[in-house]
């Protein structure tokens, strides 16, 4: 698999995702305020890379786990002020959602149960 593949995947899992959340929170709030709160809350570096970890340890199997390695080696721009392991993380578990995403829905809906579980609304 190309590094080409894994930055595709990377970019239509972050929007897949960003579709996941945002299905989970419209039903679940009640101003747009809310929303808005809910939404960037979960759809940021930082809870993408505690997902990240706890898929990687509890979820992924051997041939997934290679996927996630190299999308999380993948060449960043991150700016100064955010940490670049927590956006390698987040890389990988975007690429990972986009991997399921084409290849395997069943497969991406038991990880969308995981965050799910993890997502305090």
């Amino acid at each position: 698999m190309e590094s080409f593949d894994l930055k595709r995947y990377t970019h239509l899992g972050d929007a897949v995702y960003e579709v996941f959340v945002r299905e989970n929170i419209v039903f679940k709030t009640k101003s747009l305020n809310c929303m808005h709160k809910n939404t960037t809350a979960f759809v940021c570096a930082d809870f993408q890379a505690k997902m990240a970890e706890i898929i990687f340890e509890n979820f992924l199997n051997d041939e997934e786990k290679e996927i996630f390695r190299r999308a999380r080696n993948l060449p960043l721009t991150v700016n100064k002020k955010n940490k670049p392991d927590i956006h390698r993380y987040a890389t990988a578990f975007e690429c990972i959602t986009g991997y399921f995403y084409l290849t395997d829905r069943q497969r991406l809906n038991e990880m969308f149960e995981i965050v799910k579980e993890n997502m305090d609304i």
